[in-house]
């Protein structure tokens, strides 16, 4: 337990940005789970128009340094990939 009054505040603070975090990330996993679910069964259309969505929440996530900047390039860019892949293959 903190005794000094600023780790007290610390500790409230830090507990605040855990929660918003914590949705940042949660809202970046469901949609990349969802486009890669699309992907997996070669739904390339739906795939393409959920895609913008998830840059938009990798993009949020990496600002508010929830994840890195690198990370977040990352994974857009396996999204990205995997999404060009499908329509490669017949």
């Amino acid at each position: 337990m903190p005794i000094i009054k600023s780790a007290k505040r610390n500790i409230r603070g830090s507990a605040r940005k855990a929660v918003y975090n914590a949705r940042r990330s949660k809202a970046m996993k469901e949609v990349v789970k969802e486009v890669r679910e699309l992907v997996s069964s070669k739904d390339k259309k739906s795939a393409e128009a959920l895609l913008s969505k998830a840059y938009k929440a990798i993009d949020k996530a990496a600002k508010g340094n929830t994840i890195k900047k690198n990370t977040a390039d990352r994974k857009k860019s396996r999204l990205a990939r995997s999404i060009f892949k499908i329509s490669t293959q017949k």
